[in-house]
């Protein structure tokens, strides 16, 4: 039996640990409460204003249950709205508030800027590698998940 530590799921279960603990930490120094879930929906609903909840899921890979959750906490904060959908009056509707827009605006520079972070011990080559390697295997995955990633349909972009 292989040892655990050399474990694929392990060391992607380790990696996200790693990652969630820089991103908190760097957002505690911040002063700043919010969470990777919270960033990744903010920065779906940039760049697809009007977009449904279910469409949101999909779009940042989350289950649609728990996103529920996320929304109610940024909608209490007020860095989103939420509206009845005019297509579908039994869906809501997303946009970010430009409070949402000054939140992103002051931690995107700093998320950025600790990405190399989460893979230290890395050259830029070996990170390059890496990252092609993850997107390329969690493509391929995808389906396997229990919250696949979606792309947003054409409708829900802020150009159609």
């Amino acid at each position: 039996m292989r040892e655990i530590h050399t474990m694929a799921g392990h060391l992607i279960r380790r990696l996200n640990q790693i990652s969630v603990g820089v991103f908190t930490d760097r957002m505690t120094d911040l002063g700043v409460d919010l969470s990777p879930v919270q960033f990744a929906a903010l920065v779906e609903m940039r760049a697809h204003p009007g977009i449904d909840q279910a469409t949101l899921a999909g779009a940042i890979a989350y289950d649609k249950a728990t996103l529920g959750k996320v929304i109610d906490r940024l909608e209490d904060r007020g860095l989103l709205t939420r509206a009845v959908s005019t297509r579908d009056r039994r869906a809501r509707t997303l946009a970010i508030t430009e409070k949402g827009e000054r939140l992103l605006e002051a931690v995107f520079p700093e998320i950025e800027a600790f990405q190399t972070e989460i893979l230290s011990g890395l050259s830029d080559l070996e990170r390059n590698t890496l990252l092609s390697l993850l997107e390329k295997t969690t493509t391929a995955g995808n389906e396997k998940s229990r919250a696949p990633l979606r792309s947003v349909p054409r409708d829900q972009h802020p150009q159609a």
